[in-house]
C-alpha cells in the first residue's frame, strides 16, 4: 500500500531548510527595527532555527489557521520569545517582526518552486501566509500580556513604596501619603497600617496629608475608613497636614471630621501624640 505523500509545502520547506534560514536572518538584520544592541546574533539564529525547524514539522499534517493542537509547539516557543523581547526592551512591532519577516522568503522560495503550477502556487502562498499571519498576532498578543503584567506589578510596588507607615516613637505610628487618594491605594493604605498596629502594638497613629494635592468628599470618605478601621484595631488617629485650602474645601464639603482629632502640621501632631502617650520633651537648660 502506497502512503500519501507529504505536502508540497513540506516538502519545499525541508529541502530548502538551509536557504531559507539564511535568507530570513538577512531579512530581520535588514528591518529598521532590528536591534543587535538588545540580542545578539547568534541568539536570534538559534531562535530562528528552531521556529523553522518546527514549522517544517508541523506542515506535514497542519491546517487551517494555526491554531490546532499540532501548533502547541510553536506557540509555546513564540511566548518564550515574546516574554523575554518585551523585557529587554524591544517594541510590539519588532517582536512581531521576527514572525513577519519569514514571509518575503518563504514567498520567493514558493514562487520559484511552483512557478509552471500556478494554482498550486496561490493555495501554497495563501496557506503559509494564514499561519503566518495568525502566529504573528498571537506573537503580539503575548508581548502585551507581558508588558501589562510588568506595568502591574510596577504599580503595586510603586503603591506600596507610596504608603509606608513608620515607628516615630515608641507607640507612635506615621503614615505620610502623597499624592492622589483613590480606592485602590486606600485599601493598601489601611490595610499597612492595620499590620503595622498589630505588628508594634502602637496606640497612636498619625495619617499626614500634607502631600495629599486635594481633598474631596471620596477622599475624606477614605481616611474616615482609615480612622475607623484603625480604632477597632484599638489605636487612635491623628490626621495632620490640614493647610488652610484643605480645610476650607472639608467645610465647603460638609464632611464631618469632628470625632477625628486633626493638627495643620506632623511636628503638631507628634507633639500631641507624644503627650498623650506620656512622654514629654524639654529643651537642655543653657550651661548644664
Amino acid at each position: 500500500m502506497n502512503e500519501t505523500p507529504p505536502p508540497r509545502i513540506h516538502d519545499i520547506l525541508a529541502r530548502h531548510e538551509a536557504a531559507l534560514l539564511s535568507d530570513w536572518l538577512t531579512a530581520q538584520k535588514a528591518a529598521p527595527s532590528y536591534r543587535p544592541d538588545l540580542v545578539k546574533e547568534a541568539e536570534l539564529r538559534d531562535q530562528s532555527r528552531e521556529l523553522l525547524r518546527l514549522l517544517i514539522r508541523v506542515s506535514h499534517s497542519a491546517t487551517g489557521r494555526a491554531e490546532g493542537a499540532e501548533w502547541q509547539p510553536i506557540r509555546d516557543l513564540l511566548s518564550t520569545i515574546s516574554r523575554s523581547r518585551s523585557q529587554q526592551g524591544f517594541s510590539a512591532s519588532a517582536t512581531a517582526t521576527f514572525v513577519f519577516s519569514l514571509k518575503q522568503p518563504l514567498f520567493e522560495c514558493l514562487r520559484r518552486e511552483l512557478a509552471a503550477e500556478p494554482v498550486i502556487l496561490a493555495d501554497e502562498t495563501w496557506k503559509v501566509n494564514v499561519w503566518l499571519d495568525n502566529l504573528g498576532l498571537y506573537t503580539t498578543e503575548v508581548y502585551q500580556q507581558a508588558r501589562e503584567a510588568v506595568i502591574e506589578r510596577q504599580q503595586q510596588e510603586m503603591l506600596e513604596l507610596s504608603t509606608p507607615v513608620v515607628k516615630l516613637w515608641d507607640g507612635i505610628l506615621a503614615l505620610p501619603l502623597i499624592g492622589t487618594l483613590d480606592s485602590a491605594r486606600t485599601q493598601t493604605v489601611m490595610e499597612n497600617l492595620l499590620q503595622k498596629i498589630v505588628d508594634t502594638g502602637c496606640e497612636t497613629a498619625i495619617i499626614d496629608i500634607t502631600g495629599v494635592p486635594t481633598v474631596d468628599t471620596l477622599t475624606a470618605q477614605h481616611l474616615l475608613k482609615t480612622v475607623a478601621a484603625a480604632r477597632l484595631m484599638g489605636a487612635d488617629c491623628i490626621i495632620s497636614g490640614i493647610r488652610p485650602q484643605i480645610a476650607q474645601t472639608i467645610v465647603h464639603l460638609g464632611v464631618d471630621l469632628s470625632t477625628v482629632t486633626t493638627k495643620a502640621s506632623m511636628a503638631d501632631a507628634f507633639a500631641l501624640a507624644l503627650r498623650r502617650t506620656g512622654f514629654t520633651l524639654s529643651r537642655p537648660v543653657a550651661g548644664r
